[in-house]
């Protein structure tokens, strides 16, 4: 949701601002769709730079565990046994539970219960920087296929579907994370119009000083 609010956002700002200008309808799609390519393998690229960092830090993390394990094995039990202690089990049960998991997957424990890694919270790059050009493609999309739909009417077409869907998403996110739907609803709304406002006043100075 966030990268196709992103997506929304940007690309009807861009075109708002393009369409303020005085610029033709065609120049309006054309910016529009130079928008969504640029936004998305942008934040491909942003993505991918971003978590391939973590995953570097991963890796240097896992490396240093494991040599770790290999120097000073009676260390990192006693280690793994004392954050046992710590999340509530009793010290002999802690350290059985501790040798048992060295004994089955030492640095998969310790990987899990020091570091805090989870497979499912790896870091994946390509996967990130493909799910976030995506969604942001998805959000871009929606104002330029509005362009698409009237092309005679830019401005207020983008705008008015720009903003219903924007303050639909805002909600949407806002109650999948147990906040109330209208508090993510008016917040989005609120960012999404003063960001096409500004760009329209932009774009119509612009236009005024060119022409």
């Amino acid at each position: 949701m966030l990268g196709a609010n992103d997506g929304i956002v940007s690309t009807a700002s861009l075109v708002v601002g393009v369409a303020a200008s005085g610029s033709t309808a065609g120049d309006v799609l054309v910016a529009g769709i130079a928008g969504l390519v640029a936004g998305a393998l942008s934040m491909a690229a942003g993505e991918y730079v971003s978590v391939s960092s973590q995953a570097d830090t991963e890796r240097a993390d896992l490396a240093r565990e494991r040599s770790e394990l290999r120097q000073q094995p009676a260390a990192e039990e006693d280690e793994l046994a004392a954050i046992y202690v710590q999340r509530g089990l009793e010290t002999a049960l802690a350290r059985t539970v501790a040798q048992q998991l060295m004994v089955h997957d030492a640095l998969g424990a310790h990987a899990r219960d020091e570091l805090g890694f989870s497979e499912m919270a790896s870091a994946r790059p390509l996967q990130a920087a493909l799910a976030s050009a995506a969604t942001f493609s998805v959000g871009a999309a929606l104002p330029i296929l509005a362009v698409v739909a009237a092309p005679s009417s830019a401005i207020l077409v983008v705008s008015g579907v720009s903003l219903v869907c924007l303050v639909a998403l805002g909600g949407l996110a806002a109650r999948a994370g147990g906040a109330p739907a209208w508090v993510g609803a008016a917040r989005v709304g609120f960012w999404g119009a003063l960001a096409m406002a500004i760009t329209a006043g932009v774009g119509a100075l612009f236009g005024t000083t060119v022409s």
